[in-house]
């Protein structure tokens, strides 16, 4: 459902947003990524800062805000370097709440919205497995119902807040013999018995992301924490992942426009052959190729989102979005890194860490190649 959007309360909100990552996150964020995750109190004070899951409804412990002020949270994270840090975020505000949201019974709402508006509770959702990444219908992991429980057992690998999540939202076969119709949702609380964290894995960029090996071992839950209707688990995947890959697009072009901030203030004073970088025709040239990639970009994820509040966006226009952005923020990242020459190839400046962090953009949420398989079946056809 649409929403009017007042622009100056958006500009105000952003302006919060921007003043609370300056004191809350920017000096500590060098640190965090040294030490390969972000502390566990950060998600509180992000809570208290009102920078989660904004769009949730009041009745459910939110702000009942319109989607875009979520996105402007991922996309100020995003411009302003800290690129594990939105990807924690997104899929907290913009994939686990809205599953709850749209699918959770009411007693499954009240029971987690308020704490992950909070920051009490972060939310995380395992679909991929070791062998089986964007072939959901892969997926080992069974959920057996016995009485009024079910009983999981299997592994998922890759999972974005899994070290400190406190509920997983759990892909699993409850028909292991009926394909994709076979796949149910579950809400897993990870305090109970048979749940357990694998290593936070070693990556080359978003290295104070959160990303985790999961494991269930006669993991036990009630029958109460299946999410909607058993056997309708792809059919939610499939409902939620344009909201998903829409806000990746969107994280992406918030990124690419933090690299070419850096890189053309750093044009303007680096000097070279006696005049200054920004003076050389190859430098504007590649500026001016950049920046219409940029805008071009934005244009086309503002007219998403704007068809997402609508309720209009389709699969296939979210992969567009999702493919054409996170693929722009690539070649920006490459491409400012090359005009700050050595210096970029250093860990000193940041532009090192946007490139790194950019790669995984056209991975997760669905690889380029099967957002290129989604465009292809709504032009072409099977």
């Amino acid at each position: 459902m649409s929403h009017p959007i007042d622009q100056e309360e958006l500009a105000l909100f952003r302006e919060s947003v921007i003043k609370a990552l300056e004191t809350e996150v920017a000096p500590h964020y060098a640190e965090w990524e040294r030490a390969g995750l972000v502390p566990r109190a950060l998600w509180n004070t992000l809570g208290v800062a009102g920078m989660l899951c904004v769009d949730v409804p009041e009745d459910c412990g939110g702000y009942g805000a319109p989607f875009q002020y979520s996105v402007v949270v991922g996309e100020e994270l995003a411009r302003m370097g800290f690129g594990a840090l939105s990807t924690n975020v997104m899929v907290h505000s913009d994939i686990v709440a809205p599953y709850l949201s749209h699918m959770g019974s009411e007693e499954q709402k009240q029971q987690w919205l308020p704490k992950m508006v909070s920051g009490d509770a972060v939310g995380a959702i395992a679909m991929t497995e070791p062998g089986a990444g964007s072939d959901l219908q892969a997926m080992r992991t069974t959920a057996i119902r016995d009485g009024d429980s079910y009983v999981l057992n299997g592994s998922k690998t890759f999972i974005t807040n899994g070290q400190h999540a406190d509920m997983v939202i759990v892909a699993a076969k409850t028909d292991p013999k009926a394909g994709a119709r076979g796949i149910s949702l579950f809400l897993v609380d990870t305090s109970l018995p048979g749940f357990g964290r694998g290593r936070n894995l070693d990556k080359i960029g978003q290295h104070s992301g959160d990303t985790s090996e999961l494991f269930f071992s006669d993991l036990r839950v009630p029958a109460s924490a299946l999410l909607g209707q058993e056997g309708q688990g792809f059919v939610y995947l499939m409902t939620e992942l344009p909201r998903e890959r829409l806000v990746i697009g969107a994280l992406g072009v918030a990124a690419a426009r933090g690299s070419l901030d850096m890189t053309i203030a750093y044009t303007q004073e680096r000097e070279l052959f006696g005049q200054k970088l920004s003076q050389l025709q190859n430098t504007r040239f590649e500026i001016a190729k950049m920046e219409t990639d940029y805008r071009i970009n934005k244009a086309f994820v503002d007219q998403c989102i704007r068809e997402y509040e609508a309720g209009t966006l389709d699969a296939p226009t979210a992969s567009m979005a999702k493919y054409s952005a996170t693929e722009m923020q690539c070649r920006v990242a490459d491409g400012c890194l090359q005009l700050f020459g050595g210096y970029g190839y250093t860990t000193e400046y940041p532009i090192s860490r946007n490139f790194i962090d950019a790669r995984v953009q056209r991975i997760y949420g669905g690889t380029s190649e099967v957002m290129k398989e989604i465009i292809a079946r709504s032009v072409l056809g099977r």
